[in-house]
């Protein structure tokens, strides 16, 4: 049997390298954890997950065919599991730096109900950010 325990990793092919660096390393803390330039390939720390950055002109980038854009997205969306779920913490960074965030509501993930917002990266994907299970929160 297969215990999936969290996200290990997330491939987003992508068209702009260093807004996509700027949203995800200064907006989101994730770090730059190893780059493979050759290839076309940046890995970043997302807590105990990677999220790679592969640009669309690169050797694996390549492979992939069409550039995301409004007609041809790789994901709905992913989430992040954040904590401390600080809301007015979290949306004062955001949008400090000029990104929009939804309103909080009451989603179900991985450990149950709970908190989270939507917010979109400079190529379109749509990033949610959960906290822990919770009460008190408008469900969706």
């Amino acid at each position: 049997m297969i215990h999936i325990r969290e996200i290990d990793h997330l491939v987003l092919r992508v068209v702009h390298l260093d807004n996509m660096l700027r949203f995800y390393c200064d907006a989101l803390g994730c770090t730059v954890e190893r780059r493979q330039d050759d290839i076309g390939l940046v890995q970043l720390r997302a807590g105990r997950s990677i999220v790679d950055l592969v640009p669309v002109d690169g050797q694996l980038g390549r492979a992939g065919g069409v550039a995301p854009g409004a007609e041809a997205r790789n994901l709905d969306h992913f989430c992040l599991r954040v904590e401390p779920f600080d809301e007015a913490g979290i949306r004062s960074h955001l949008e400090a730096l000029g990104i929009k965030v939804g309103p909080v509501a009451s989603r179900y993930g991985a450990e149950g109900e709970g908190p989270s917002i939507y917010l979109t990266d400079p190529e379109g994907n749509v990033v949610e950010l959960k906290g822990p299970p919770a009460c008190g929160v408008a469900k969706t």
